[in-house]
């Protein structure tokens, strides 16, 4: 299930944070300051025992959207939940008024990067050493035209 990120939420997505990101992790105190922006939007995926499996974020604050951030739980990777956080950041870019959607993704996360292509993104850019520690580059990826949705 994907719903709206609550108040609630930021415990356990901070822990989950910082299992996946280790020292480049958020701190609650980021997600705090996230929820409270008018033009973000972030959501949450439970399995049906209620766990959490993952979560998104999005900026949009006119015709270029920004996916903030997608994280999946360890035991829940493979299993489709990126591609769901994923399409729901879409609609709801998409439903805001945005464009065009815009990502990082790690130059070496393979599974990240084939799940952005089979959706339709784009490689329009290289960040050198964008992610620190370990200088590895960032490939900026693109979706345009986004989805017309109905009314």
């Amino acid at each position: 299930m994907i719903r709206a990120m609550r108040w609630w939420d930021v415990e356990p997505v901070v822990a989950l944070e910082r299992d996946l990101f280790g020292p480049t992790a958020w701190p609650a105190e980021t997600f705090w300051s996230e929820l409270a922006a008018p033009d973000r939007w972030y959501v949450v995926a439970e399995d049906a025992d209620g766990t959490l499996a993952g979560y998104a974020g999005l900026m949009a604050p006119g015709a270029e959207a920004d996916v903030q951030t997608i994280a999946v739980a360890p035991a829940a990777q493979g299993r489709g939940v990126g591609g769901r956080l994923l399409d729901a950041l879409v609609q709801e870019a998409a439903r805001r008024g945005a464009t065009s959607l815009l990502l990082e993704v790690r130059a070496d996360n393979e599974p990240a990067i084939a799940l952005y292509t089979r959706r339709g993104f784009e490689r329009i850019a290289v960040r050198r050493a964008y992610y620190q520690p370990g200088g590895i580059d960032a490939h900026v990826m693109r979706l345009r035209p986004l989805p017309t949705l109905v009314r």
